[in-house]
């Protein structure tokens, strides 16, 4: 059975995060997973994060491209490996 499991995250941050775990903690190849804006438009996510919110020393930046989620998805050939991807997608987005 294969098929392609997907989730959109708020922050290319998170859909990052998410990507690093699977990859380099639960063996997926980086190659099964794909990275992309949720829609038409570049973005960076719907909330500002790293070097785009605000420090002590500077400002938050206004000029990062929010506009849409981050999607992330994942083909994967068997359930084991599916309920990896969902546990890890859940962890990191919320179910």
């Amino acid at each position: 059975m294969s098929s392609t499991i997907e989730r959109s995250f708020d922050s290319r941050r998170d859909a990052e995060l998410a990507v690093e775990r699977l990859v380099q903690e639960h063996g997926f190849a980086r190659t099964d997973v794909f990275v992309s804006s949720a829609g038409s438009e570049n973005s960076v996510g719907e909330k500002r994060s790293g070097g785009d919110t605000a420090t002590h020393l500077e400002e938050e930046r206004s000029d990062a491209p929010l506009s849409d989620p981050i999607s992330v998805s994942v083909d994967v050939n068997d359930d084991a490996r599916a309920a990896i991807v969902v546990q890890v997608f859940d962890e990191i987005a919320g179910g």
